[in-house]
């Protein structure tokens, strides 16, 4: 029964090689990817995140994210336009990783919730320091200070909580 299945696929197989079904695909010409270069159990996670543009941090465990974005906090609130935009970051930050402490999972990782008293004196700070700063005009000849870091967008951490 096995050999007269066989016959029938390749017999379909042929058949379509003679009708032209199996010109012209996508890769065509093209080596394997991968072919050549040791095995990586990881592969298919590695390029699924460089196709879809993924951060290598969702790989993280989440107190390790969570330490890092309590890491990134000054960053973070450095452009929000006001002190209840800072509150409200830090409450949410807070949320998160008190939700974490009830119920940890992963590596055991000391992660405390920030202070949000210390995080607004701090965002003060940065803004009076920031506006005491004379304001030079950029040149075309000197590029800004800030050119190469991104702008960060206040409103993304709402996008993060769901």
């Amino acid at each position: 029964m096995s050999n007269a299945w066989e016959a029938a696929v390749e017999a379909q197989i042929r058949s379509a090689l003679d009708r032209g079904e199996f010109d012209n695909l996508p890769g065509m010409g093209k080596p394997i990817p991968g072919r050549g270069q040791p095995y990586d159990e990881s592969w298919w996670i590695k390029s699924f995140l460089e196709r879809e543009a993924l951060p290598s941090t969702l790989l993280l465990p989440t107190p390790l994210q969570l330490r890092r974005k309590v890491e990134q906090v000054p960053d973070e609130v450095r452009d929000l336009p006001t002190e209840e935009a800072v509150r409200a970051y830090v409450a949410v930050l807070n949320a998160e990783i008190v939700a974490w402490l009830r119920n940890p999972t992963g590596p055991r990782v000391v992660v405390r919730p920030v202070n949000v008293d210390e995080t607004v004196q701090r965002w003060r700070a940065d803004r009076a320091q920031a506006a005491a700063a004379p304001t030079v005009a950029a040149s075309p000849e000197q590029p800004r200070a800030t050119a190469g870091r991104p702008r960060r967008r206040w409103w993304l951490w709402w996008r993060r909580r769901g």
